[in-house]
């Protein structure tokens, strides 16, 4: 069914939203085993999950369409994107050829694994300025035990080899890392890995939380079962601590980290983040299948968040809906007393509703699992964010940082109160050692095998 063209945008639609297509659903050629999505499947029997030629000209006409800003933003997801092959992603750039208004420019991504990357694609990641968002979950130790492909192989040589041919072309990329339970406990490794190994200067880092129902699917958000794969709230914090440590003491304006971006963002008073995640209101980052099904975020591809099909009502009446509006609204209105008082509200906003499942010291509902975790993260960052700040307001650089850092540590005691005044000692605190990188401390083959069998 093709709708007519859009004669007029609802008044309380926003200019701009972001919208991840999920052209081959949830298909992927791995079989990462603390992935969200594979049991999604279950929800379209029978379909062959590929986009079809009708479909894919109503998503990009809609979606620029429904656009009230001259950038658009069209990003690719799965499963796993690349199998949909080059000449599906060819007529995308017809059909934006074709419906794209004067002055309009475009953004385009893709969420890739890696593994099915030639020059071809790279070429034409290039000729169209594609950003590639590459997963890795640190070395192969690490990476290994739960990025597998469908017989239980490893899969990070492959993942390296498409990365290195993205950087032999000079596509724009990030990292993606998935922390889990046992990634969770090396940080550093990982940070370093990334940063000396892979050489990237862009790195987002996900937290693993799988709630798992009585049936031992992840197909639904019930329930505050997580499994054995879910970080844990204060390992979690403490990943992020210990690399940002690293980060503000030699790599401030080198390397970017999506959180600590999101984080001095926040510190600075800043509308917006840059990460839905931690801002106040949500619902402006959903997601449509392969068929046509437009849901409220990629992370609630479920009935009870289904908006409607695009090809029966369109995108930018969806995007409006007072369902959709209302899920937007909910991530600030459901929040906890707990939440509202709570010293760093401002920098974490109750973070994604997703994780939003165990209770408050006081019983009630709505607290997030990862909530102490955060709590101690963000306090630990507060004395350099507030550096940062500062020095963003008076026009000065937040590199800066690093000297005075040094500088404000210099000649203090492992004893000593932490400059910080977190009340704690600064050997427990920003002073902490940092141990350097041994393949000794990551797991062996033996205990990857035991995991896997989890």
């Amino acid at each position: 069914m093709t709708l007519p063209y859009l004669r007029t945008i609802p008044d309380n639609a926003p200019p701009a939203f972001h919208l991840l297509a999920k052209p081959s659903g949830a298909i992927c050629n791995l079989d990462c085993a603390y992935c969200f999505f594979l049991d999604k499947e279950i929800f379209y029997p029978g379909s062959k999950f590929r986009m079809n030629d009708e479909v894919l000209e109503q998503y990009i006409r809609q979606l620029i369409e429904s656009h009230q800003t001259n950038l658009v933003t069209i990003a690719w997801q799965g499963g796993e994107p690349t199998l949909m092959g080059l000449d599906f992603y060819r007529r995308v750039m017809l059909l934006v050829k074709k419906y794209r208004r004067p002055g309009m420019t475009f953004e385009h991504t893709m969420q890739t694994n890696g593994t099915l990357l030639n020059d071809e694609w790279c070429v034409f990641y290039k000729e169209h300025n594609f950003l590639i968002g590459i997963s890795i979950d640190g070395p192969s130790q690490l990476h290994d035990i739960y990025r597998v492909d469908k017989g239980g192989a490893p899969t990070l040589k492959n993942v390296m080899r498409g990365l290195r041919l993205l950087q032999k072309h000079g596509v724009e990329y990030n990292v993606l890392t998935t922390v889990n339970r046992v990634n969770a406990d090396y940080p550093l490794e990982v940070y370093r890995f990334l940063r000396d190994e892979v050489g990237t200067t862009w790195m987002q880092f996900i937290p693993v939380v799988e709630r798992i129902n009585a049936d031992g699917l992840t197909l639904f958000q019930e329930g505050s079962t997580v499994s054995d794969r879910s970080v844990l709230p204060k390992q979690f914090g403490r990943f992020l601590s210990v690399i940002f440590d690293e980060w503000v003491r030699n790599d401030v304006g080198r390397i970017y980290v999506q959180t600590f971006e999101a984080a001095l963002r926040n510190w600075l008073g800043m509308d917006a983040s840059g990460m839905c995640v931690f801002n106040k209101t949500c619902g402006q980052g959903l997601a449509v299948e392969h068929n046509g099904d437009l849901y409220s975020c990629d992370h609630f591809v479920e009935p009870n968040y289904f908006l409607g099909n695009i090809q029966e009502q369109h995108m930018i009446e969806l995007v409006a809906s007072s369902k959709q509006l209302k899920f937007g609204q909910d991530k600030l209105d459901t929040l906890p007393q707990y939440c509202l008082d709570c010293d760093v509200r401002f920098a974490c906003h109750g973070e994604c509703p997703k994780n939003r499942f165990i209770e408050t010291p006081d019983g009630e509902p709505g607290l997030n699992y990862l909530c102490v975790g955060f709590k101690d993260f963000f306090h630990h960052v507060d004395f350099p964010m507030k550096l940062m700040a500062g020095l963003i307001r008076r026009e000065r650089p937040a590199t800066e940082v690093m000297a005075i850092m040094e500088q404000a540590f210099a000649g203090v005691g492992r004893n000593d109160p932490c400059p910080c005044k977190s009340g704690r000692k600064f050997k427990q605190c920003h002073g902490r050692p940092t141990p350097k990188f041994s393949s000794e401390r990551l797991p062996n083959p033996q205990t990857r095998s035991e995991l896997l069998a989890r």
